[in-house]
């Protein structure tokens, strides 16, 4: 007997299917993800999760027609496979294949990109506005995570739903978890609802009473509605989603296929804005991302019978800013750490652990986070805010009004600064020199190994001031580790290689490729000197311009987009301090959003490498003999 899933092409055949079939096709497609994830790594435990709740939702609406928002998108793999993607599984998160998230370039089953938490209610709202605005009658569904709850703007979009009252289905996929486990008065809330049996009770033996009473009219009509409502109020305080203007149906067992397809059916008939609540287990049907939800979140290639990941290579960044942050709390109690639902994956589970009430997992809400610091920082303390680059750009405004305008002494933490590989472009921490740089009052380094990081973190938090410390993700360099934190001069940079045929000027993961290219062209003939500029901001311009006056060639390298980055505030020095006839060359990221695919892929493909810089500077030394050439007096 052969496959269920091997005649799933569409979304339409599962509606041929009966519920036990779509049982034992959900088991298979568990499987594939299993099988999959093992090789090429990606999110499993969120995919896992929700396998039975993406057949029902297919099998009952009508995609493309209807349109499915997934919020953060990390949990769409099921999706994918069941609307034409399946034989494209395999190549999930590799350069060239099938993104980890939805695309809408991809395919038109994708109808929203996402990538960041909290956004699908806003854009499933405005798919119902436009609906309305045509005169459509199609279906609009929102498929939200607890976890992305606790962020502002599902509050914001909520409020404004319930508002406007136009028909928008929002399925609230309740697994008690983001990647940790959640934290805050709205998961409390939720599992009140998840665990507490008297309300439904209350509720149905309520309208079964009601049911029976006879129709005599208008005033006991309303007198029936007033009693239901009081029912609501005292068993279940307050019943936010239904305050906020919206039906609300649940909890449903979303492991139970019938009871979903029932559901959804319910949802479909109401004349508004609805609230459909499933409860589900993360990672489930496999035991060890069931027992082990957050790590299995994300996760990298592992043996499916074990469940274990290759052992660990180099101490990562992230280790080490979390092994320092603990060292120098014990030193000063006026540290802080606050991250936004990510403890692990930023390196915060020692500090969270030896400093419990000096910890604060603020849940998906990252303008709150650095808002928080800033309260902080005015009482005197020394908040140390630790978010990924890309998640940074979340709380531009509060790290701009609430922080530099007045100048207070909050870290920020960058990880996965830089090209992060497979997660894509939503992902990528390719713009963070570019929009801190810019603000007044702003301190930006990025080191150039992890030992260099623990001495800048030293730094950071002796600073009078708002600074940002961006690092790569992964493994560090191998380089030893000082026993001793030392404060670096802010903007200092340091020469590491003397030469004067031509000069490149690296910041951060950059620097040792600037280091192995130099190594390289002195075998050429050409002698290249090396800075570690180590400060986006403020630059160490008398080094700088020293070397490039002397050489009057420059490379600039650095993994970051070429507009406004760390290239652009040296071109702005060069300008400043009126250095002309120098020839400049910048090694960057291009002008676009840089697809999914293994680091060393992209590196290659926009040129960050060794070879390609050995390869300009031979190009550069070329021209500059020409250029003597031609204008050498006859």
């Amino acid at each position: 007997m052969g496959r269920l899933l091997d005649g799933i092409n569409e979304p339409s055949d599962l509606r041929r299917l009966t519920p036990d079939q779509l049982e034992q096709l959900a088991a298979e497609i568990r499987q594939l993800i299993i099988e999959t994830v093992a090789g090429v790594g990606g999110h499993l435990a969120p995919n896992l999760g929700v396998v039975e709740l993406t057949l029902a939702l297919h099998a009952v609406f009508q995609a493309p027609e209807d349109r499915i928002v997934w919020d953060v998108g990390h949990q769409c793999y099921v999706h994918k496979i069941v609307t034409g993607r399946r034989a494209q599984f395999g190549t999930l998160r590799q350069h060239g294949g099938l993104s980890g998230f939805p695309n809408r370039n991809e395919s038109p089953y994708d109808c929203f990109g996402t990538g960041h938490a909290s956004t699908s209610v806003s854009a499933a709202l405005g798919m119902s506005l436009a609906r309305d605005l045509s005169g459509g009658r199609r279906h609009v569904v929102a498929v939200i995570g607890d976890g992305a709850l606790t962020g502002g703007l599902a509050y914001e979009a909520l409020n404004h739903a319930g508002h406007l009252g136009r028909r928008l289905i929002v399925v609230l996929n309740d697994n008690e978890r983001s990647i940790a486990k959640n934290v805050g008065a709205m998961a409390h809330y939720l599992s009140r609802l998840r665990t507490d049996p008297v309300y439904f009770r209350s509720k149905e033996e309520c309208e079964s009473l009601l049911r029976r009473i006879p129709a005599i009219g208008p005033q006991v009509l309303r007198w029936v509605g007033r009693v239901k409502d009081s029912v609501k109020y005292l068993v279940v305080p307050g019943m936010l989603f239904e305050e906020l203007g919206f039906t609300y149906l649940g909890p449903i067992d979303g492991h139970n296929i019938p009871a979903m397809l029932n559901v959804f059916r319910q949802a479909q008939a109401v004349e508004g804005p609805v609230v459909v609540h499933v409860l589900t287990r993360k990672g489930k049907g496999y035991p060890p991302a069931e027992k082990r939800p957050g790590k299995f979140h994300g996760i990298g290639p592992f043996d499916v019978a074990t469940g274990k990941t290759s052992p660990a290579g180099r101490v990562s960044y992230t280790e080490v800013f979390g092994n320092t942050l603990v060292r120098l709390a014990r030193e000063d109690e006026r540290i802080l750490a606050i991250t936004a639902a990510m403890t692990r994956g930023t390196g915060l589970t020692g500090f969270a652990q030896e400093f419990p009430e000096r910890f604060f997992d603020v849940g998906i809400a990252e303008p709150h986070a650095v808002t928080l610091a800033a309260g902080l920082a005015v009482e005197g303390f020394r908040p140390v805010v630790a978010i990924y680059s890309t998640f940074l750009q979340r709380a531009y405004d509060q790290v701009l009004h609430d922080v530099c305008l007045q100048r207070l002494p909050v870290v920020f933490a960058l990880d996965r600064g830089g090209l992060v590989g497979e997660d894509g472009p939503t992902h990528h921490g390719l713009f963070d020199f570019a929009y801190l740089r810019s603000i007044p009052h702003m301190v930006v380094a990025a080191p150039k190994d992890e030992n260099e990081l623990q001495h800048l973190l030293k730094t950071a938090v002796v600073h009078e001031g708002p600074i940002a410390i961006r690092y790569p993700r992964g493994e560090g360099t191998g380089c030893a580790l000082d026993q001793e934190l030392r404060v670096l001069p802010v903007g200092q940079a340091e020469v590491l290689r003397e030469g004067d045929d031509i000069t490149l000027l690296a910041i951060g993961n950059m620097v040792p490729l600037a280091l192995d290219a130099a190594a390289q062209l002195a075998r050429r003939g050409v002698h290249a000197g090396v800075i570690n500029a180590r400060w986006v901001k403020p630059l160490d311009e008398e080094r700088i311009c020293r070397q490039v006056r002397q050489t009057r060639h420059l490379i600039i390298i650095e993994e970051h987009v070429a507009s406004g980055g760390f290239g652009g505030a040296v071109l702005e020095m060069l300008a400043r301090w009126g250095i002309s006839g120098v020839r400049v060359r910048l090694v960057a990221v291009p002008d676009t959003f840089v697809e999914h695919g293994a680091p060393e892929v992209l590196r290659a493909k926009y040129g960050l490498t060794v070879e390609q810089v050995v390869a300009i500077a031979e190009e550069e030394k070329r021209k500059r003999a020409s250029l003597k050439l031609a204008t050498r007096p006859r």
